[in-house]
């Protein structure tokens, strides 16, 4: 049985802040200065208006984005966005868009375009089990494609981009659901962005999809309109019955990284201070702790390792989560283990976990 007040370590959905839980507890009683539970609020009245508003300058502000952006709040997830973004951008075209395929979710996306349109998968690391991502020397692109996608964080493999990929000239387009507003990010330099929420910013049931205005001059006019970005922008993220508590929830947490935390910069810090402790302890756990990822690619929010056997790291879980630390299972896809380090999760809580896989390897080599 899982202890009460366990500390989250899972990949998602993430901890949020502890003072945006603390808001949220008050807001389903009644919001402040409106006097009804946020889950009973309609998302026609004004107060929701000012919810999306503010949530979408916020996110600009955090990102430094220009006018010709517009920020979306929709429903769908990122497994939504692995078909948009082709029956936008590829129906219809003769060229091929160009896919990495470096993980698990990156590999969800395929699929899901070729339905559209012709693609070309101009790396994978399906031979390598995904260990690594490729380098600079590895990848030619076409200046003639459509656009090109990527996925910036493996959440599965705990593989992360620590650059920005393609020609200018050809579209970028981005799934970043898992290091979104965890770091500064060159946000102008792609034309596409979508994250769901459910890693650092929020809870399940909202994705933010940033894209340029410009993107959809020849987007197809016969999309379904809930899946028509243009129909999102017309109606400002309300084109049917949004999901009003967890964009409230998302508001809170851009306020939080905002006046909290003091922006990207500051985030970003925290962030590599916490994978720093980790990667350092796996480091140097003389092999007991075996990190899976390729040290240049390593990501700062996923932390993914094995022990020298399954049984003990079946042990490892029993026993961390009788100690209080929940979500440490690696993805089904891959077994092993996986310490998510989201932006709510705290230097303290990175610190305990630490305390406990010493004292664990510790008493195994007695």
């Amino acid at each position: 049985m899982t202890p009460l007040n366990s500390l989250n370590f899972s990949g998602g959905p993430g901890v949020l802040p502890s003072s945006v839980l603390q808001q949220v507890q008050e807001a389903i009683i009644a919001v402040p200065g409106v006097g009804l539970s946020v889950l009973g609020i309609s998302h026609r009245s004004d107060w929701f208006a000012a919810v999306v508003a503010e949530a979408e300058t916020n996110i600009r502000t955090l990102l430094g984005l220009s006018e010709n952006y517009h920020v979306l709040l929709l429903q769908g997830g990122a497994t939504q966005q692995f078909s948009m973004v082709p029956m936008t951008l590829l129906a219809g075209k003769t060229q091929p868009a160009e896919y990495l395929h470096t993980g698990y979710w990156s590999g969800k996306a395929l699929p899901e375009a070729a339905r559209e349109g012709p693609i070309h998968v101009a790396w994978s690391g399906e031979a390598s089990g995904f260990s690594r991502l490729p380098s600079d020397d590895e990848l030619t692109f076409s200046a003639d494609a459509p656009y090109l996608h990527y996925v910036s964080n493996e959440t599965v493999e705990g593989l992360q981009f620590h650059r920005v990929l393609g020609h200018d000239a050809v579209p970028r387009v981005c799934d970043m659901s898992s290091d979104f507003l965890s770091k500064p990010c060159e946000a102008e330099r792609f034309s596409l962005i979508y994250a769901h929420a459910q890693k650092n910013i929020g809870p399940a049931g909202v994705t933010v999809v940033l894209i340029r205005d410009e993107l959809l001059n020849d987007a197809p006019t016969n999309l379904p309109g809930f899946l028509d970005y243009r129909k999102h922008i017309q109606t400002h993220s309300n084109y049917n019955t949004p999901p009003v508590f967890a964009i409230y929830v998302t508001l809170l947490v851009t306020r939080w990284l905002l006046n909290d935390i003091g922006g990207m910069a500051h985030m970003d810090q925290i962030n590599r201070q916490k994978a720093a402790l980790l990667y350092r302890l796996l480091d140097q756990s003389d092999d007991f702790y075996r990190g899976r990822a390729a040290v240049q690619d390593r990501s700062l929010m996923n932390v993914a390792f094995n022990l020298r056997t399954p049984a003990l790291e079946k042990q490892f879980l029993s026993e961390s989560l009788a100690a209080g630390f929940s979500g440490l299972s690696g993805h089904r896809a891959v077994g092993g283990l996986r310490a998510s380090i989201y932006n709510a999760l705290t230097l303290e809580a990175v610190g305990k976990l630490l305390n406990f896989m010493e004292d664990f390897q510790n008493r195994q080599l007695r």
